[in-house]
């Protein structure tokens, strides 16, 4: 969930919503970015009665599952309950890391962006070790962060390759409002239409640009995924480990988190939700 200025991609695919205004880093945009300006606040979203319209969705079974994440933190925030229940389950989880997550804190005066590939491979680790998927594979991609729309060709290829012979494919949503977002979720439904699996696509801003209702978002194709409190007592636990990205690095103005817990309130709720 990297902060720094995304790189918009120059079309929309059929799967993405309506196009909404380019997004750019919460610490270097203007107002009017959807990233940049004030959320919706959690307590809006918990009162939407439009929650019993979407489809509950089972979990499996699945046999292996292919999880793509643009930075690392994106699995858990976005998905992380429902790895948690497909670890429970005996599910082969992949994690295909796209990029190191170095551009989170570009003006830090802590930690350099080499630190900060070391310290948010660890950090996932620990994540997942949290969710019981320690034995999950992660596999990075090493894209550079933020400039994922540029790589998206071969990132579509080695998704591909992951993906063959999986039962499910997921990735972020392609109407995220954020160029690696969208660009890793563009490439995996390219992965997906070229081995024939199944692609489900995660929101991870949209919870914050968004409104309950919004037009924008696809919630015909919106499906959630129900998280019993073991569950979320794991997630909670995971999403704790990004430190890097939950409490500020450093004093300065360019070591502040990225997810705020007003922020992080948008992801430990009592569901998921995919878009199929």
């Amino acid at each position: 969930m990297t902060d720094t200025a995304p790189v918009r991609p120059a079309a929309a695919t059929p799967a993405q919503a309506p196009t909404a205004p380019a997004a750019s880093a919460r610490t270097r945009g203007t107002a009017s970015d959807p990233i940049q300006a004030p959320g919706t606040p959690e307590a809006v979203w918990r009162a939407w009665p439009g929650w019993a319209d979407l489809p509950e969705i089972p979990v499996g079974p699945f046999t292996r599952v292919v999880v793509v994440a643009a930075h690392p933190d994106d699995e858990v925030l976005g998905f992380g309950g429902t790895i948690a229940l497909l670890a429970a389950a005996g599910t082969r989880i992949t994690v295909a890391m796209v990029t190191d997550g170095e551009g989170s804190h570009p003006d830090s005066t802590v930690l350099t962006a080499d630190d900060l590939v070391r310290v948010r491979a660890a950090e996932t680790r620990d994540a997942l070790a949290e969710l019981g998927a320690a034995q999950a594979a992660v596999v990075p991609l090493h894209v550079p962060d933020t400039r994922v729309g540029a790589h998206e060709d071969r990132v579509a290829a080695r998704l591909a390759e992951l993906a063959e012979g999986a039962d499910l494919l997921v990735a972020p949503w392609t109407g995220d409002v954020h160029g690696d977002h969208e660009a890793a979720g563009r490439a995996a439904l390219r992965a997906a239409a070229a081995t024939g699996v199944p692609c489900w696509l995660y929101p991870v801003w949209m919870w914050h640009w968004a409104t309950p209702g919004d037009s924008r978002v696809p919630w015909e194709r919106a499906a959630r995924i129900a998280l019993p409190p073991d569950v979320r007592a794991r997630k909670r636990a995971a999403a704790a480990r990004f430190v890097s990205q939950t409490e500020p690095l450093g004093p300065g103005p360019g070591d502040a988190a990225i997810l705020p817990p007003e922020e992080l309130a948008h992801h430990l709720r009592e569901t998921e939700v995919v878009f199929r």
